[in-house]
């Protein structure tokens, strides 16, 4: 089995959110990893409006952090997990956060969630997922939160 040392994981703020950071801190404590979570803002909804982008991600931030207090607490007090981070960006969401966030951090494992785009708006918009498989050098995992056994509670 593959052993990882650097994991990022990329949080979408939807239903696969909190199932991909268990999975990461999971993954991340039996292997001794550092990981990375990102989050990127998808711009293009903004992008005529001139809109501040720093006070968007900002926002963002603050508002993973809320949500994942008693993750990020945990992962914290984690002796087995050397250390963790969040990153929060703006941009095209594929592109940017292949670009900004995991090549610059040479990641062993990729994670991220499945979101089940309506065959309409894949058409347009394409997958998250898809991107990074095609587009990273790495194993990725994409997390289904219903195949996801609980974490236990420390």
């Amino acid at each position: 089995m593959a052993r990882y040392n650097k994991i990022f994981a990329a949080l979408d703020g939807g239903a696969t959110q909190e199932a991909v950071v268990r999975r990461a801190l999971s993954i991340a404590h039996d292997n001794n990893a550092e990981v990375l979570f990102g989050h990127i803002i998808d711009s293009v909804p903004y992008e005529a409006n001139g809109i501040d982008f720093a006070a968007l991600t900002e926002d963002g931030r603050a508002r993973i952090e809320e949500q994942m207090e008693a993750y990020f607490t945990r992962a914290r007090n984690d002796e087995c997990i050397p250390s963790f981070s969040l990153e929060v960006r703006a941009g095209r969401v594929a592109e940017t956060l292949v670009e900004t966030l995991i090549k610059p951090y040479h990641p062993d494992l990729v994670i991220c969630g499945v979101r089940g785009l309506s065959n309409i708006k894949y058409a347009f918009v394409g997958s998250v997922s898809t991107s990074l498989i095609r587009n990273v050098e790495c194993d990725v995992l994409v997390v289904r939160p219903e195949t996801l056994e609980e974490h236990p509670q420390d």
